[in-house]
């Protein structure tokens, strides 16, 4: 049964927001799987790219380290987006899925829960999932979350 299915864009005027979704679990139910999907995944403009770099070192790095930075500039490339999940439960946190990929395929059982994730009873009632969005450096970045309950606990 699909609980929630959204999609939207994001800009870089949505870093370091966070998009919290309610959803209603009608019934006990034994398994919740979530899809997290966002793109562009990476800044492919190294001028851009470069550019943000420097912006942030004025900001995060002493002057007297700036220069050391500016030259070794490549590895920190490339720069890519970041959006992640952190799950409630109507008792409160489930756990949170701070991973940098850019497809995530997570599930929540009463045995078993994918890293970061816990296992255990999974109560009716309102849930939340929050969209941590902590940088978007592309100047869009679609998303799509999908959550639906089984009532089976198979892996």
């Amino acid at each position: 049964m699909k609980l929630l299915d959204l999609q939207g864009n994001l800009t870089p005027q949505d870093s370091k927001t966070h998009i919290r979704m309610p959803f209603i679990v009608e019934i006990e139910c034994t398994k919740l799987y979530m899809s997290l999907k966002y793109g562009p995944k990476t800044l492919e403009d190294r001028d851009r790219s470069i550019a943000l770099l420097k912006e942030s070192y004025n900001l995060y790095i002493l002057p007297e380290h700036r220069e050391y930075a500016i030259a070794n500039v490549d590895r920190h490339l490339p720069l890519k987006n970041l959006i992640t999940l952190s799950l409630d439960d109507t008792n409160g946190y489930r756990g949170a899925c701070h991973r940098h990929d850019d497809i995530q395929e997570l599930y929540i059982s009463s045995e078993h829960a994918s890293p970061g994730l816990m296992a255990g009873v999974l109560p009716a009632g309102t849930w939340t999932v929050t969209l941590s969005v902590h940088c978007i450096v592309t100047e869009a970045c679609t998303y799509q979350l999908q959550i639906w309950a089984t009532e089976e606990d198979s892996i």
